[in-house]
């Protein structure tokens, strides 16, 4: 499902990493951060809530990146509560994981279709265009200081 769309203050923001060659990568990580925070929050919002769990479970991933001035968070659930998520069943077996059942659905024993909550699709799609700007204007901030250290305004 692509969509489209347009972020406002990208050419501003071009402009001035012109101005200072090469992005520092902890501003680049900082603004990522600053901008999946907002889905991360969201997420955690809308969670299903029965015990809590699956709540505090919901946390964010950077990856590594080998590429300079590229970072990627993920909304991810949190390994060390791998216990709490995968029950063993009778035999012995862990059969499910209950965080992705709840995102994405699951078939019940009966054979019905159990839809999921998509709570965490839902806050990247619902919020993309806040996540976009919070991270433009974030990382515009951060340039603004640059230049100016550098005094190239």
């Amino acid at each position: 499902m692509p969509f489209n769309f347009k972020v406002e203050g990208m050419d501003k923001l071009l402009n001035d990493l012109e101005k200072i060659g090469q992005v520092p990568q902890k501003h680049v990580t900082a603004s990522a951060r600053k901008g999946m925070n907002i889905a991360l929050k969201d997420s955690k919002a809308n969670a299903p809530y029965d015990t809590g769990m699956l709540k505090k479970g919901i946390v964010m991933k950077g990856e590594r990146a080998r590429a300079k001035g590229k970072k990627v968070y993920r909304i991810v659930f949190d390994r060390n509560m791998n216990d709490v998520f995968q029950k063993p069943n009778k035999e012995g077996k862990v059969t499910g994981y209950y965080p992705i059942s709840q995102e994405y659905g699951f078939f019940a024993k009966n054979g019905r279709y159990i839809p999921g909550y998509r709570f965490i699709h839902d806050s990247l799609i619902d919020n993309t265009s806040k996540i976009e700007k919070t991270i433009v204007s974030e990382m515009q901030k951060r340039i603004d200081i640059e230049i100016m250290k550098a005094g190239l305004k």
